[in-house]
């Protein structure tokens, strides 16, 4: 459906990446100065100066890569870490093999580090591990045995970089838990700004529409009649919360993106159970539900609306059209709570027990057959003279099965 965006782009992760570029700039220099102080006793200098051309100019042609999360693909990761890993184990090539055992730097030095902290920036604590695992294995190998100071090194990089990776994930799930904030406050201002011109207007027109029809009479009554139904099904659906937003981050190079748009409740999520009572609210129906939304599993949801509309259609079709009912929603900590109150004369002792006899399903198969394959309970409670009312409770993690019922039945 047609939607109004209101974006806005946080950037929370956006300083690391341009911490990462310079860090990637000073370890290239410092990896050039290590091996300019040191040239005279590397056996094959030539080496070493061609990798640290390709070096140079990796470094800086691949700064643009560095500067986004969206920028910085996988095949860029692999190839810089091929770079790195590469310089690592061609040392032995280049240096003194008594430098080298005497735990002499690696050619790159530590611009490896910059490498696996792009690992980690990119993909968090599992993408540093493996990046920093594979640095460990190349550092071993270019040394031969695992000295005590190799060792310290390939922990210190380890740990680092899965302690950065961890971080910024928590990062990432503080900006969309943030973002989410954000859309719920659009959505709210929106909904409040939509209130305020719908009291001004159409529910004050429906509500003189009410107060003249009864007076005139007549045609005009039952006309007086339907606008108070509408007023009433209005006023519940601008007041009672049931805009629902988009509820995670869509640019992850750029951080968390916040739409206040209002859209349909998805298949997956939790549904507030509101929404759907909403619809059954008139001038002959009241309802009476908390402030705060009622979320159930949506099959959960469903079922519990059609079996307060089946118990409203037992009102309309045995106590009358002119009879009222009261939905009243509880929220409680394991389970909620709807209850269904009608002030019609009520059911006969023994009635249901007939019906049911009578293969008059309505009751026995579009409430309590429902509430049962939830796992729940209704329960029927009805004094002759004095209405009936039907309590419907469902628990809040209840595995349910795909099987809907039909619509109501008659009782």
């Amino acid at each position: 459906m047609a939607q109004r965006d209101r974006v806005m782009r946080m950037s929370v992760e956006q300083p690391l990446w341009r911490a990462l570029a310079g860090y990637r700039v000073l370890a290239m220099i410092y990896a050039i100065g290590l091996f300019a102080a040191a040239h005279d006793g590397f056996t094959r200098p030539w080496l070493a100066i061609a990798y640290f051309a390709v070096l140079g100019v990796w470094t800086l042609a691949t700064l643009p890569q560095v500067a986004s999360a969206a920028a910085c693909t996988k095949p860029f990761l692999a190839v810089d870490l091929a770079v790195a890993l590469t310089g690592i184990l061609i040392t032995p090539l280049a240096d003194a093999v008594q430098r080298v055992h005497d735990g002499g730097p690696t050619l790159p030095s530590i611009w490896t580090a910059g490498s696996v902290l792009a690992f980690a920036i990119k993909g968090g604590w599992r993408w540093a591990a493996l990046a920093s695992t594979l640095v460990a294995v190349a550092n071993l190998i270019e040394r031969g045995t695992p000295a005590r100071d190799t060792v310290h090194n390939v922990v210190l990089v380890w740990v680092a970089s899965i302690a950065i990776g961890y971080v910024v994930e928590v990062a990432r799930a503080s900006e969309r838990t943030l973002a989410r904030a954000l859309e719920i406050e659009a959505a709210t201002r929106e909904r409040e700004r939509l209130a305020r011109d719908i009291h001004d207007s159409v529910l004050q027109v429906l509500a003189m529409v009410q107060r003249r029809g009864a007076v005139i009479g007549g045609e005009a009554a039952e006309l007086g009649r339907m606008a108070g139904e509408q007023e009433v099904a209005l006023r519940t659906l601008v007041s009672g919360g049931l805009v629902h937003v988009s509820r995670a981050s869509e640019d992850d190079a750029r951080g968390a993106v916040v739409r206040g748009a209002a859209e349909d409740e998805p298949d997956d999520g939790p549904v507030d159970l509101r929404s759907l009572l909403a619809p059954h609210a008139g001038s002959r129906v009241g309802l009476a539900e908390p402030g705060a939304p009622v979320p159930l599993a949506p099959q959960a949801a469903r079922e519990v609306a059609a079996a307060v509309g089946a118990a409203l259609d037992n009102v309309r079709r045995h106590a009358g059209e002119q009879a009222r009912a009261w939905i009243l929603v509880e929220d409680e900590p394991d389970e909620v709570i709807v209850t269904v109150r009608d002030d019609g004369p009520g059911i006969p002792e023994g009635r249901l027990a007939q019906a049911e006899g009578e293969g008059r399903l309505g009751v026995a198969q579009s409430i309590r057959g429902r509430l049962r394959d939830l796992g729940g309970s209704a329960d029927v409670i009805s004094v002759p003279g004095q209405g009936t009312e039907v309590e419907l409770r469902v628990p809040k993690h209840h595995q349910q099965t795909n099987d809907p019922r039909g619509k109501a039945e008659q009782r």
